[in-house]
């Protein structure tokens, strides 16, 4: 069966991959990887799934808990290859990448920890940074690793509601 679309065989798959993880904002995972690596019909799952494990294998990329990264042998390389992607793939590739990277970005500046006490508490600690560096970080005793946990999802959602909220208290002008 012959495929459709610019890419044909496993070596353009790493290729590709190659191609993506040279640009990707942080590590990511399978699910990700494989997400921006079907851009293309001609990329099929089986095939897609070999090249990584082929890739992590012979040192282009590196897999750290269930996160993939590119290593320095990895970038070379692809940086080598990438001429030979379609000009059209490069591009579908580059708009999916924007959108990945934002949500990446996004989760690497807005993190939500819980630490178990000693006292039987359980420790909140947000955190909100920007390009810059740390805005925020606030520690809050919750009673429950649970309690923690809705806290943190709400955090993520609207973190700058709460530094808002926060400043604002801060800033007020206290009348005694």
């Amino acid at each position: 069966m012959s495929r459709t679309g610019f890419i044909h065989d496993k070596l353009d798959i790493k290729f590709l991959i190659l191609y993506l993880m040279a640009r990707v904002a942080s590590p990511v995972d399978f699910a990700t990887l494989a997400d921006l690596t079907f851009c293309d019909d001609g990329v099929e799952y089986f095939d897609f799934a070999a090249s990584v494990a082929e890739l992590v294998e012979t040192g282009h990329l590196q897999l750290e808990g269930e996160r993939y990264t590119i290593t320095e042998k990895g970038r070379r390389n692809g940086k080598i290859c990438e001429s030979s992607l379609a000009f059209s793939v490069r591009r579908k590739c580059d708009r999916n990448l924007a959108r990945v990277n934002g949500v990446l970005r996004r989760d690497a500046q807005v993190r939500a920890e819980i630490l178990p006490r000693e006292d039987s508490g359980v420790t909140l600690r947000l955190i909100l940074d920007d390009d810059k560096g740390n805005i925020m970080t606030l520690d809050m005793l919750t009673v429950s690793e649970e309690q923690a946990g809705q806290l943190a999802e709400n955090f993520r959602a609207q973190p700058e509601k709460l530094y808002e909220s926060i400043l604002q208290t801060l800033l007020e002008n206290q009348e005694d």
